[in-house]
């Protein structure tokens, strides 16, 4: 009796433990072919970071797996199908995949895989709990986060799976080879399976104790750091949620865990949401365009708006390929309450550079921020940065390390140079911009726009 051959297609889930496609594949077949394809519509838009990050994970499994993982350059359909009947496969195995372009390429694989008679099997998620499984009392998607994330927990997740053992992989199949890692000048996060363990083990050693509190400080080291590991499924959600604690921490982490899981749900009932404003009241609002607007999203992205946090924040994105989450805010609001700027631009220049850079999560934080996606209060949240900068900043720290020409100012002045008279600018502090707009004025005007925009207020 021939041996039996199965497929396991890695995509987002690039690791060994607790990958539920895999687990089923090695137990319903005798042997299986890793297999990762290199697709160009995935992989152009991404930016360098991105790519980098994903070229060291899959060097990684590539190690893991004994050098058996194909790697293949062409479309799904084509590729998948390729390795499917070179191997002799009867089935291929994904985690499923619920976003708008994973899911159309999902059906357009399974109907090229059909006229083989190749089934492909979706198992798990990359989600704690599945995007499309959570609905109101009305059956209807939730449209605001509290009472989502209260389903959520109730709704619960699976306990983690181990790696299982003694898989053996087909290493006979031909493989294009591993993608090379662009050059990058960021400093970025090690990538793999191994790196996403170390990285889970030193936040939970200590840090979450205190992250109900210290995630809010950038100059603190008090995050996970675990988004672009969960971003390529290097970890899997449960994987974090089955090791956290009660305390006050813990539970704040997973609530952030459940914010990822709600964006999700959210793209998934409403695709277009990608790029467009879910609140069709605000498809309308008045945005600046042209040059001037364009001089002024370049002084944004270069991080030298003369204010100093969102310089901050932006130089750390630069030199990164990450950002602090409450300079995600800070930045994103500034943009599009202070510039008048599409948020969509913003969000075009985050997943540029983002070495975590998740669609759904990228995409409805900064919807969230520009007042178009889901909110129970929208556009009348005008972040003012220089309040923002003293209270989450108050000693200056942040600005300091990421703005190198306001190292030397002292005390409060660190958060408003240009507020502090000329004897401030000496120096290195000289060169530092003055600010590029009056915030007062903005944040009326910003106003405005929405009120003609909605009618309201």
């Amino acid at each position: 009796m021939s041996e039996s051959v199965a497929v396991m297609w890695f995509r987002r889930d690039l690791r060994l433990s607790d990958n539920p496609a895999l687990v089923e594949a090695a137990r319903e077949h005798d042997r299986v072919v890793p297999l990762f394809v290199d697709d160009h519509a995935l992989r152009d838009p991404a930016g360098a970071n991105r790519r980098w990050f994903m070229a060291g994970c899959l060097s990684e499994l590539h190690d893991r797996t004994d050098g058996a993982l194909v790697v293949r350059k062409d479309s799904p359909e084509r590729a998948v199908r390729a390795v499917a009947r070179q191997a002799g496969a009867d089935a291929v195995y994904v985690t499923g995949d619920s976003g708008p372009y994973g899911s159309a390429r999902d059906e357009r694989v399974a109907d090229a895989l059909g006229e083989d008679d190749v089934e492909l099997r979706p198992v798990g998620t990359p989600y704690a709990v599945p995007p499309g499984s959570i609905f109101t009392g009305s059956d209807t998607p939730y449209k605001v986060f509290t009472p989502f994330s209260r389903a959520w927990r109730s709704w619960g997740w699976d306990d983690p799976v181990d790696a299982p053992h003694g898989v053996r992989w087909v290493d006979d199949v031909r493989s294009d080879g591993l993608p090379e890692a662009p050059s990058t000048s960021a400093d970025l996060p090690t990538p793999g399976e191994e790196a996403a363990k170390r990285r889970l083990s030193a936040f939970l050693d200590g840090p979450v104790d205190s992250y109900a509190d210290d995630r809010d400080r950038p100059a603190k080291d008090g995050t996970s750091r675990l988004s672009p590991y969960l971003k390529y499924g290097c970890v899997h959600p449960r994987q974090v949620l089955s090791r956290l604690g009660r305390g006050k921490g813990s539970e704040t982490f997973a609530t952030e865990l459940a914010w990822r899981d709600f964006y999700a749900d959210v793209l998934l009932h409403n695709p277009d949401s990608a790029r467009q404003s879910l609140d069709p009241d605000m498809a309308g609002i008045e945005l600046d365009e042209g040059a001037e607007a364009d001089e002024r999203f370049a002084a944004w992205c270069e991080g030298r708006t003369g204010f100093p946090i969102v310089d901050a924040g932006m130089r750390q994105l630069t030199a990164m390929g990450w950002m602090h989450n409450r300079l995600r805010m800070i930045v994103g609001s500034f943009l599009v309450k202070d510039l008048h700027i599409d948020w969509t631009r913003g969000a075009r220049h985050f997943m540029d550079h983002l070495v975590d850079g998740d669609l759904a999560s990228n995409q409805h934080g900064w919807q969230w921020v520009a007042g178009t996606g889901t909110d129970a209060a929208p556009y009348f949240r005008v972040f003012n940065p220089t309040s923002q900068s003293e209270r989450f900043d108050p000693q200056g720290d942040y600005i300091r390390r990421w703005v190198p020409e306001l190292a030397d100012v002292e005390g409060k002045a660190v958060h408003q140079p240009a507020a502090a008279g000329d004897d401030l600018f000496s120096g290195a502090a000289s060169d530092y911009p003055e600010p590029m707009v009056d915030h007062k004025e903005e944040r009326e005007e910003a106003l405005r726009r929405w009120r003609a925009a909605t009618g309201k207020g």
